[in-house]
């Protein structure tokens, strides 16, 4: 016996999913709720439904709104692939491709873009529900968010496909919320990702969210969360993880890329975790905590800041230079331990000009615990060997992928470069005058840790 409460979108008898998933989804969830009335019925009575969208490519014309508990929204594959790699290529090489779009079970967001102070209304799955309960148990799986385009914003950048911009968010979750899961998700080419307010126990796990303005923004306040085993890289103007007046949050086994402005940004999180992930990044402040951030502990992440390797994307920054820190710490009695920090700058490419950069940055703050952290710096001993504009070499990477200036191959032999290595001069950790009572312990050399020796407490690592 079929349940009734099991939707395909392809079978639905109102609106053609390939034309407007959205009005055919608002139709099934305006179903659930017609059915499902009472509130109490044998100890039950609102299960809720789960909608499926099979493989294929769907439009997006109407904004899906979820007002119900316990709805799952799934898929059968996140498609996810590079629409970045793809738009920077020559349009006569794009008849040589063996495809051209995200694939799986597609959703295609064909909303106009939104308004800066309205940007709900460029969602293409938006959750809200007042009154109590807290809306719970809401699932997104298995399924691709396709933004499709960016757009001229203003800023000069000759392929308006690089801007980043486009006004169009993913799921936009508004409305305080409990035990939401967004899992397996491929979502790609939007202005904003995930973009959740007021989050409970929010798990977001094994997606892959790449290619958008900022990936994952925990805004408003929220608890015991948790971000996890996810693939993450947004652009150069957002945030890969952004997190605001959080606690226990839970950030664990993601690899998070370029080109984020930082990979994770805190803004007054407290007694959180970020731990056993790979961050990557172009820029400094690849992890930066703002106003007041306490209690945090930042373990056995693995670190890497090099330059941008890829033609399109030298003239972009996220505006911030070398003496800001990798590491920009606001707060008190955080513990930063066992982490692996590598710094893989050409000289000519720091800023301001002959800066000694700094790794880890403590603005403000007291009782921070630094310790134990192995820090790497290095710069080419060749020069043409940089990534930069002036490189000329073919590398082995580029020539098993067959064009020089291929991205996956620019950004794959970056990584591997640890031949004609020269040690860089840095400052491992510097400890501003106003934050006092941190201990600083084998997180550096003798001359590489600056601080008040007499207002904080320090052990060198061994060595000149």
């Amino acid at each position: 016996m079929a349940s009734r409460n099991y939707y395909d979108v392809t079978e639905w008898p109102v609106g053609d999913p390939y034309q407007d998933i959205g009005q055919v989804i608002n139709s099934i969830l305006a179903d659930v709720k017609s059915r499902q009335t009472d509130s109490d019925r044998e100890e039950g009575g609102k299960p809720g439904a789960v909608i499926y969208i099979p493989p294929g490519d769907y439009h997006l014309a109407t904004q899906v709104l979820i007002d119900i508990s316990y709805l799952k929204i799934m898929g059968s594959g996140h498609g996810f692939t590079s629409s970045s790699i793809r738009f920077n290529l020559p349009e006569e090489e794009w008849a040589d491709c063996h495809e051209l779009w995200p694939g799986g079970s597609r959703i295609l967001v064909d909303l106009p873009p939104a308004p800066k102070d309205e940007e709900w209304k460029g969602a293409a799955f938006y959750v809200y529900r007042s009154g109590n309960p807290r809306i719970s148990s809401v699932e997104f799986s298995g399924f691709c968010i396709d933004g499709l385009h960016f757009v001229e914003d203003g800023s000069g950048e000759a392929n308006p496909e690089n801007t980043y911009s486009n006004g169009k968010t993913g799921i936009y979750i508004a409305s305080p919320q409990d035990a939401f899961q967004i899992t397996g998700m491929g979502i790609v080419y939007l202005e904003h990702g995930v973009t959740v307010y007021h989050a409970d126990a929010l798990s977001i796990h094994d997606n892959f969210i790449a290619e958008c303005g900022s990936c994952i923004e925990l805004r408003g306040w929220g608890q015991a969360s948790k971000v996890t085993d996810n693939l993450i890289g947004a652009g150069y103007k957002g945030y890969s993880i952004y997190a605001q007046n959080f606690g226990a949050l839970l950030i664990t086994a993601n690899n998070i890329f370029p080109r984020g402005a930082s990979s994770v940004y805190f803004e007054h999180v407290a007694r959180s975790v970020v731990t056993g992930n790979r961050f990557h990044s172009f820029y400094p402040g690849m992890l930066t905590f703002q106003e007041n951030c306490s209690e945090n502990m930042v373990s056995s992440n693995h670190f890497l800041r090099d330059q941008e390797p890829w033609p399109p994307m030298y003239a972009h920054d996220n505006g911030l230079d070398d003496l800001y820190g990798l590491l920009y710490i606001e707060g008190n009695d955080n513990t930063i331990t066992a982490n692996h920090i590598s710094q893989v700058m050409s000289k000519k490419h720091i800023r301001p000009c002959n800066a000694t950069p700094v790794i880890i940055h403590v603005v403000s703050g007291k009782g921070n615990y630094i310790s134990s952290n192995h820090i790497v710096a290095n710069t080419e001993g060749t020069e043409g060997m940089d990534g930069g504009e002036n490189s000329s070499v073919s590398t082995a990477a580029e020539a098993a992928d067959g064009k020089k200036d291929s991205c996956f191959a620019r950004q794959v032999d970056a990584l591997l470069a640890v031949q004609k290595m020269q040690a860089l001069d840095v400052v491992a950790v510097l400890v501003e005058k106003e934050s006092v009572q941190n201990t600083v312990l084998d997180s550096g050399k003798d001359g590489q840790v600056i601080m008040d020796r007499k207002a904080n407490a320090f052990r060198a690592q061994p060595g000149r």
